[in-house]
């Protein structure tokens, strides 16, 4: 592959090639992103980041570790707020140590017990006003050790597949989202723009991109339908969104979320070279 551009920084989500399709081990994955130049592998398993200063990469986006599927158990639920809190906390700090620039968020499932469907429901008034409190309590934090908090538009539209959608998760609709992330009004809380889960929950996205683009701290991208590589199979544009994003003046990371069906350095560069406009 040729040299990157360097309008886009790409990164990719190790949980998509490392724990799906071919299942490679980190170390291929991080040849991979140096011999491409890709500068971050994010959500990487923290006894991974050492080896990712080693080589002159970042983690652009860094999840808490909270138990289970930590986008079940978000900001929206009291029962799971003091582990959030302190986890979360946790996080920011070792971040800064490691000069890593974000971490993500969630509101949560609306089950009052978030494993389970059948605990009754947290309202979207009250979703809104516990992620609002949380995120507003972590606010501080966060801009003290210079590190920004993304929180995470998911679709609940499919279900085929426990990674593709997220029946029952509150923050579905992107309006939604941004009024929580502009109501907590810190320069280090931000949206987590997934193209991917914007098209499919709303579509749209060029406009929704520009329109929420102030407070857009974090890109994902993966083929839609499916979840899979960004191939002529799928209906997103991304060149054009992803010129959107250089016009725009976007100086945040693009990372690649995408479970690969078939070779996984292909889709890998077939990613990178499709958005490095």
């Amino acid at each position: 592959m040729a040299s990157l551009k360097g309008h886009i920084k790409h990164s990719l989500a190790e949980w998509c090639f490392c724990g799906a399709g071919e299942q490679w081990p980190f170390e291929r994955l991080l040849k991979a992103a140096v011999e491409l130049g890709v500068p971050s592998i994010e959500l990487c398993d923290e006894a991974n980041w050492p080896a990712l200063k080693d080589h002159g990469l970042t983690n652009a986006l860094v999840l808490p570790g909270m138990p289970g599927a930590q986008f079940m158990t978000g900001f929206n639920n009291m029962r799971y707020r003091e582990q959030l809190m302190e986890v979360t906390t946790a996080t920011i700090k070792k971040c800064e140590k490691f000069g890593f620039p974000n971490v993500l968020a969630f509101t949560g499932y609306k089950y009052n017990d978030a494993h389970d469907p059948n605990s009754g429901e947290i309202s979207k008034e009250e979703c809104a006003k516990l992620t609002i409190d949380g995120l507003k309590k972590i606010a501080p934090i966060a801009e003290a050790h210079g590190v920004t908090m993304c929180l995470e538009h998911l679709n609940t539209r499919d279900d085929t597949h426990p990674m593709k959608g997220h029946p029952g998760y509150q923050g579905d609709d992107l309006d939604f989202m941004s009024m929580i992330v502009r109501e907590v009004n810190s320069p280090n809380v931000k949206l987590l723009f997934d193209i991917y889960h914007v098209q499919v929950m709303h579509g749209d996205v060029i406009r929704r991109l520009r329109k929420e683009f102030d407070i857009i701290g974090h890109i994902h991208t993966a083929g839609c339908p499916g979840r899979n590589e960004l191939n002529d199979k799928q209906e997103i544009n991304f060149p054009a969104i992803m010129n959107v994003i250089v016009e725009l003046g976007y100086k945040g990371y693009v990372g690649h979320e995408f479970i690969p069906t078939g070779d996984t350095l292909a889709g890998i560069k077939q990613a990178v070279a499709l958005c490095d406009v």
